[in-house]
């Protein structure tokens, strides 16, 4: 019996009573299945108030009269358009999607029209840049929507990197989303020998959401969040503060604020609007598909990138876009527990993976330096060639490894075990100038002894023996000339090396924004 067909009863009345039974029943069922999907829960869920306001980066950077210029201290519900708007129907494409979930208020400004010619007029550069983003741009807008953030910040690695997970700004800002290395390690960005996680694709979303979550509650307002993640909260903070004494608004516009933080959000609203309406800039997007282009695989041993590679039957380009954090030649199980691959690519490397499982899979491992060494002693005691275990480790000419240093080294012998976590999570290469000593000639003075010239000019008395063939307790006569061998000027400038970089880089910046000075765009 149909479900809308009314049930028997034991008084049975006219045929036409039953006809009236029947429609009113019909009309109830309709408007009760109506009324359920007038109600059933849409796609997007309701959005709440974000996280309470992390402590801030850098204590010099958030002082309390910056802190007291915060326009509302309270964290507000996050605004977005009316519901009606979003509509039922799934989008069909990462485009659509983000459309839908616009939820900023929007800037009209001259330099906002500006930034509209800028980008629409270079149709290239924008089409190059959206096609980098293919890799990224659904993860980033599933975790916006999981966090009930606005969509538009799905468009702000356009602003900071065009989407290059590989960019490092003059400031050492890397990543698509340009952390500095300070503000990274806060955000729990590893950055060591092995990997740097600001060029992670899963964690710098992380951090970058975090950041900028802990500065929404922090300003209360989209646009001076936005303009602290450029500048910095202390700089906003205390920007906010000279405008609250002067009278004056407390909005993003209306700060003083350099060049480079002015256009920043301007520069955003442009992307937005030309993504929002393409056609009207005479722009095309890229049709990017509205599912996961890549998918996370669990490692579990120490894996040679070539044989990864190998065994999910991608291109090197194509692996190390979606891991751009990964810096040498061996994926350390116990420091990146997994890789991420295209879709179709990861069920492939799987299927190979478990064939290979008791077959080696790296051929590389992690050494640490005893004392200060000279790289050809290294090479000497690993029986490796030195040419490749300078290559493999960024290590130029005529440096030495400090006592300590983490080395990649060939995995065999008794160096045949995968690296463990503390080395994975904190290896670092120092290095030092090797010691190029120079011969000078120095003429000895009545009353000098061979004990009193080694000790005037730093060295031993067997070396002064030995540099000028004396015997032993030899004396020395006025006016005599001797040599010494000496360390050279350029020996004794010590030097030492980042995560990626040779010893010959200069030292990172401490912060992911300079605490006063907002980072160079690309």
């Amino acid at each position: 019996m149909n479900s809308l067909t009314p049930p028997g009863t034991t008084g049975l009345v006219s045929s036409q009573a039953d006809g009236r039974h029947w429609a009113t029943a019909l009309c109830l069922g309709l408007t009760l299945l109506l009324g359920a999907c007038a109600t059933a829960p849409s796609s997007t869920p309701e959005l709440t108030p974000p996280p309470s306001a992390a402590p801030a980066t850098e204590a010099k950077d958030t002082p309390a009269a910056a802190e007291k210029a915060v326009i509302n201290p309270q964290e507000p519900v996050l605004p977005l358009k009316p519901r009606s708007n979003l509509g039922l129907t799934p989008p069909t494409d990462v485009w659509e999607r983000i459309r839908r979930g616009f939820a900023m208020p929007d800037l009209d400004s001259d330099l906002v029209r500006n930034r509209e010619q800028w980008y629409s007029g270079r149709p290239d550069y924008m089409l190059r840049m959206t096609e980098r983003s293919r890799p990224y741009l659904f993860h980033v807008v599933e975790e916006l929507e999981r966090r009930n953030m606005p969509t538009e910040l799905a468009l702000l690695p356009f602003i900071e990197s065009a989407f290059n997970p590989q960019a490092v700004s003059s400031a050492k800002a890397a990543g698509m989303w340009q952390f500095m290395p300070a503000t990274g390690k806060f955000f729990d960005l590893k950055q060591n020998l092995f990997r740097d996680d600001r060029r992670d694709v899963l964690e710098s979303t992380r951090a970058a959401l975090d950041y900028l979550q802990k500065l929404y509650g922090m300003f209360g307002d989209w646009h001076l969040a936005l303009a602290a993640y450029n500048w910095g909260e202390g700089s906003v903070g205390r920007a906010l503060a000279r405008n609250k004494a002067q009278g004056k608004p407390l909005t993003y516009s209306d700060l003083n604020m350099p060049n480079e933080t002015r256009y920043y959000v301007p520069k955003l609203q442009a992307v937005k609007n030309i993504v929002a309406q393409p056609e009207t800039f005479n722009t095309q997007l890229p049709l990017i598909q509205n599912h996961p282009y890549f998918k996370s695989v669990p490692i579990e041993r120490d894996i040679d990138v070539a044989i990864a590679v190998k065994l999910a039957a991608v291109s090197l380009e194509d692996f190390k876009a979606l891991n751009p954090s990964m810096n040498r030649p061996v994926i350390l199980a116990a420091g990146t527990p997994q890789i991420l691959l295209p879709w179709d690519n990861a069920k492939i490397f799987e299927r190979n993976l478990q064939a290979h499982a008791n077959r080696p899979l790296a051929t590389w491992t992690a050494w640490q330096a005893p004392r200060t060494m000279k790289l050809e002693d290294v090479a000497q005691q690993l029986d490796m060639p030195l040419d490749q275990l300078r290559s493999v480790n960024g290590i130029p000419p005529r440096m030495m490894v400090t006592s300590g240093s983490t080395l990649l080294v060939h995995r065999k012998g008794r160096l045949d075990n995968d690296v463990t976590e503390h080395l994975a999570d904190n290896g670092q290469l120092g290095l030092a100038p090797e010691v190029v000593l120079k011969r000078i000639a120095v003429k000895a003075r009545k009353g000098d002894t061979l004990a009193s010239l080694a000790a005037r000019h730093g060295v031993s008395e067997a070396n002064m023996l030995a540099w000028n063939s004396l015997k032993a307790n030899a004396r020395v006569a006025t006016g005599q000339n001797l040599t010494i061998l000496v360390p050279s000027q350029g020996s004794r400038r010590v030097s030492r090396s980042t995560p990626n970089k040779p010893a010959t880089t200069k030292a990172p910046a401490p912060k992911r924004k300079q605490a006063n000075k907002p980072k160079n765009q690309r």
